[in-house]
């Protein structure tokens, strides 16, 4: 139980990484905020918010809170954190999740695709971080953490998916920007990053199908890693760029097999690394 009576917002909860994320921390005894937009059930995606709901009330002890949210708009942000705050009285830990990918070039990126990435990976994270900054002052021990890349200069990720790099790395610059600005509060900014391809429903519906979901791990990689980050005392852990193996090596978890979806193929590594 080493968050119990820890309030933790997650954005993008709803599936994928966020949700793993979400069912850890909620073993461990968190009360959990999910926020994302569905609402209604997908073709192509799994789940709604309240379907994760349900799993995550079942995994533990803490409470759930599921709050349609789109991060792109400032009003939803903040009615998002007033909910929070009425529903728990504070918050503890931020988890920027939510994001939108297109890996199109330059030419053929559509200025819509150009835009919700932006507004989702950039801005939706800043404006979330923004609003949470004043209640993460009061917190014992405080975090953020984004999911998004280190910032690797190598001209090949930019060459190969401009609009979506700069987006990705627009999350990580604001987590290299806030860890030193909240350092006198000790709100501890990390970004977390996996070393390969993670079966989620964007690997599926828009990476590779079911061969590359075959070639990746499970979002469970992810969450132990985040697990792991979270825990640490926040003046002591903050402005780093974690890879999920990174994470668990230094905590004695050496064997990764059981997070592949086939160990028997070779696994893909992720971009940006």
């Amino acid at each position: 139980m080493e968050f119990r009576d820890k309030t933790i917002l997650i954005t993008g909860g709803s599936r994928g990484i966020g949700k793993a994320i979400a069912l850890r921390l909620a073993r461990e005894g968190a009360n959990i905020v999910i926020a994302a937009k569905t609402v209604e059930p997908h073709p192509n995606l799994e789940g709604t918010i309240y379907t994760a709901a349900e799993e995550i009330d079942k995994a533990g002890p803490g409470a759930v809170l599921p709050v349609q949210t789109d991060i792109r708009s400032h009003e939803e942000i903040l009615r998002l954190v007033e909910k929070t705050i009425a529903r728990f009285g504070g918050i503890d830990i931020l988890i920027n999740n939510a994001s939108a990918i297109n890996l199109a070039v330059t030419e053929e990126l559509e200025p819509k695709r150009f835009d919700l990435m932006h507004s989702i990976n950039v801005r939706g994270t800043f404006l979330m971080s923004q609003a949470c900054i004043p209640h993460l002052k009061k917190a014992a021990n405080p975090h953020i953490l984004n999911l998004s890349p280190p910032l690797n200069m190598d001209p090949a990720w930019f060459s190969r998916h401009l609009g979506y790099t700069m987006s990705k790395y627009g999350m990580s610059m604001v987590a290299f920007g806030l860890a030193e600005e909240l350092k006198p509060w000790n709100i501890a900014v990390n970004a977390l990053w996996p070393v390969t391809t993670i079966a989620t429903a964007a690997v599926q519906n828009i990476l590779g199908g079911d061969a590359l979901i075959r070639r990746s791990r499970k979002p469970e990689i992810v969450a132990d890693a985040a697990f792991y980050i979270l825990k640490s005392p926040s003046p002591e852990c903050t402005g780093n760029f974690f890879s999920d193996e990174e994470v668990l090596r230094k905590n004695g978890i050496t064997d990764f097999t059981p997070y592949a979806v086939d160990p028997g193929e070779d696994l893909m590594p992720d971009l940006f690394l």
